[in-house]
């Protein structure tokens, strides 16, 4: 009889809201922590970090959060300040440098997060890394009159079928400290439209518009008033640049047109993105030290974005395999290859693939 009243109040809510308008221009999260494990690519979640990672003496970065700058000319980049706050434009990448130590960073960014109704699932000060945990954009359920009269005694049969999660990247410059954001999506979606008796969880495209938004906020967070954070967020309209696979002395590449600083930040973004394990990071050396699991070849990946789930399921007795993402750039072109753990240029089927997932991200 409570499976009856239950399904059929969920029935005349469908009913009643068919019409209804989302608000999906306004931001209210709620986090998943409860939520049944999502159907995701092992490397989705962050994985134990090995004892030669851990840098001693506290709250320091990533080689020094890049202490280094590679000799490479930079491209212009769209900027606005206000004060020691300033948002960064590069093409469909926007980033937030601010004049202050990162160390001083750290705590109001995390509060940021929390403040925002998230819960951290990954916080790694030695690394400059926090990742919120699956959580629901609230704001985009029907906000009909059954909805607001009858309040949380009706909330737990809405959802949106859609989950999202936010990494955050503090890095250490000469000029200061740059902080990136990048959004990463799941949708639940039917295994069968005909029957409609199961679903499943498969990601969905990163949304810049969602990482911009946060970047604002973070920005109020940090100082700046909801007015000028919303100048400072405007700009020039995208610049696109056609990235591509090649193959350059039999070793698979993505070939950038763009000088090092812009690819780096770019590559970055891409690999938070499409949820790798980023272990540490060295910018003199253009290098990403990330954690990789072989896909299960007899798991089937349904939807638009399969090649994401390439990073699929690994068998039980499989464990993440370590490479090296290396960036190196000539005047305004740079190169993208697969270095494996030693060092050494990689042309397995396993490189081909990380090689496919950071181009169509770069697209």
């Amino acid at each position: 009889m409570k499976n009856f009243s239950r399904f059929a109040l969920l029935a005349l809510v469908a009913s009643l809201t068919a019409c209804s308008v989302l608000e999906g221009d306004k931001i209210d999260y709620k986090s998943a922590g409860k939520a049944p494990t999502l159907e995701v690519p092992p490397d989705l979640s962050q994985l134990s970090r090995e004892n030669r990672y851990a840098v001693p003496g506290g709250a320091v970065s990533a080689n020094s959060y890049q202490a280094g700058k590679a000799d490479a000319p930079s491209i212009p980049t769209a900027v606005a300040t206000l004060g020691d706050v300033r948002m960064e434009r590069a093409g469909n990448t926007r980033w937030i440098v601010v004049n202050r130590p990162a160390e001083q960073l750290w705590e109001p960014v995390r509060d940021f997060w929390q403040e925002n109704g998230f819960l951290l699932t990954t916080e790694q000060r030695n690394l400059g890394i926090m990742e919120t945990d699956w959580a629901e954009n609230r704001a985009k359920l029907p906000q009909d009159i059954i909805r607001g009269t009858l309040g949380k005694l009706i909330d737990s049969v809405y959802s949106t079928s859609e989950l999202d999660r936010f990494r955050t990247r503090i890095e250490r410059t000469p000029n200061g400290t740059e902080i990136y954001v990048s959004h990463r999506g799941m949708e639940e979606v039917y295994t069968n439209n005909a029957t409609k008796d199961q679903t499943v969880w498969q990601p969905r495209a990163s949304n810049p518009e969602l990482e911009t938004e946060f970047l604002r906020r973070l920005m109020v967070k940090l100082g700046v008033s909801q007015e000028q954070s919303k100048a400072l967020t405007a700009s020039a309209a995208n610049v696109s640049t056609v990235s591509k696979v090649a193959t350059v002395d039999g070793r698979p590449v993505v070939q950038i047109p763009e000088g090092f600083d812009r690819a780096w930040r770019r590559v970055g973004l891409a690999l938070d993105r499409t949820g790798f394990t980023v272990e540490d990071r060295d910018r003199s050396a253009g290098t990403y030290f990330v954690r990789y699991v072989t896909p299960n070849p007899d798991k089937k990946e349904p939807g638009l974005f399969a090649k994401m789930l390439s990073f699929g399921k690994a068998a039980k007795d499989e464990s993440p395999l370590k490479y090296r993402i290396l960036v190196k750039s000539q005047g305004e072109a740079s190169t993208v290859s697969v270095l494996n753990e030693a060092g050494v240029p990689d042309t397995t089927d396993n490189a081909q693939r990380i090689v496919k997932v950071i181009a169509d991200d770069l697209k």
